[in-house]
């Protein structure tokens, strides 16, 4: 789950993270007595959406004008940009071209930037270990850093039983260049940054960038966090910052039934049971020329209206042209997944090309409810013959 970045901020103040005051704003209105509460003479105002780029992003309705986060220097300007920013459409390289609509926004002091870092924790699963990741480059893609100069990133993993020490603040201060008093503000912003991610269960923690103020202060002028979807139930606070209308309706519904879903961009939806099994099947739909519309995964114990319910979402994507069913029955059972699928083809009236490969438990009896629902279900042998069958039967009704 991902949170704004006000919100994130929030969280980390809780923890002693140094990060500017600032205020959320849903309107014009709130921004403005934000702003005065603030008190100036600087303020910035932030389109808050769950995606980056903000800065150098172009709102639809204005693509020549500045972007989703913007300097202003009375209380004046506040108002009149929260007016061009709420409710306005905002693209960016993470949104794609249909952008994210801005419903809120987050009024925050100026702050005297003497340098701009990068910092990030997140889960090594090479080592089981938290990572820490650090950069003079700040401001900029980590992603852009790694490829144009590598030996600028600072990687070091924290062993789980000494917890974040001193002395991996230190390493990582000195490794940025900072010095004299900068040195312990870091080391501060660090272990307050480590204590958090751990006890929140968050998966991802970034700063970019994280700045030296002229003051020597080390300060986190930006933050997002995401969280261990699965820990969520520990941390009700956490789970109430979740905003349904930055998600994917697919996804969010899905969440709703139990259903692990992701939204791709091919034309083939895909219904397995098991994430190796469900990856195994997208490897081999581009192996045969097309592409997965999405990763569906019903899990082990999927019943019949579970099934019901995962056609209806695979059904929704308008680039789904055909959907392959693929199930191997060690927990679960053919014969309700067959079930499952010919109730759910009738109850939606299912016109694309479905391709079903069922094996394991009761598989027979799945294949005969298959075969006599009066449906036209293609029934495949093994992964490979599904595969060939769902690419040709859609290139075969286009």
């Amino acid at each position: 789950m991902n949170i704004h970045e006000h919100q994130a901020k929030d969280l980390l103040k809780k923890f002693g993270v140094a990060v500017p005051r600032g205020g959320a704003a849903f309107t014009s209105a709130e921004a403005i007595a934000a702003a005065e509460t603030l008190g100036g003479p600087v303020w910035v105002v932030k389109s808050q959406i769950h995606a980056g780029g903000r800065g150098a992003g172009r709102f639809q309705d204005d693509p020549d004008g500045p972007g989703g986060v913007r300097v202003v220097k009375s209380v004046d300007e506040v108002g009149a940009n929260a007016n061009a920013m709420l409710g306005h459409i905002l693209v960016t390289k993470q949104t794609g071209p249909s952008g994210k609509a801005v419903n809120r926004i987050y009024i925050e002091e100026g702050c005297d930037i003497a340098r701009e870092l990068y910092l990030s924790m997140l889960l090594d699963r090479e080592t089981s270990r938290v990572l820490i990741m650090a950069s003079s480059e700040g401001g900029m893609d980590i992603e852009e850093v790694a490829e144009a100069t590598p030996e600028k990133i600072i990687k070091r993993t924290i062993d789980p039983i000494t917890g974040f020490c001193g002395y991996h603040g230190r390493d990582i201060a000195f490794g940025l260049g900072l010095e004299g008093k900068q040195v312990g503000s870091c080391v501060k912003l660090l272990s307050a940054m480590y204590k958090a991610f751990v006890e929140l269960d968050a998966s991802m923690v970034e700063i970019n960038p994280m700045v030296v103020t002229g003051a020597g202060e080390v300060i986190a002028l930006d933050a997002k966090m995401n969280f261990d979807d699965n820990a969520l139930f520990r941390h009700p606070d956490v789970l109430a910052m979740r905003d349904d209308s930055e998600e994917d309706p697919a996804e969010l519904e899905a969440s709703k039934h139990d259903l692990n879903y992701i939204t791709l961009d091919g034309t083939i939806g895909c219904m397995v049971n098991g994430a190796g099994l469900a990856m195994a099947t997208m490897d081999i739909i581009k192996l045969h020329g097309a592409a997965p519309a999405n990763f569906l995964d019903v899990g082990g114990g999927a019943t019949k209206e579970r099934v019901t319910e995962a056609f209806k979402i695979i059904t929704s994507d308008k680039n789904v042209e055909g959907i392959l069913v693929n199930i191997f029955g060690g927990i679960m059972r053919c014969d309700i997944i067959a079930e499952g699928v010919v109730e759910a083809a009738k109850e939606i009236g299912l016109t694309l090309p479905l391709v079903v490969r069922l094996e394991g438990t009761n598989v027979a009896q799945g294949k005969k409810i298959l075969a006599e629902s009066g449906l036209t279900i293609v029934s495949a042998d093994d992964l490979g013959d599904a595969a060939a069958k769902i690419v040709t039967a859609v290139e075969e009704a286009r």
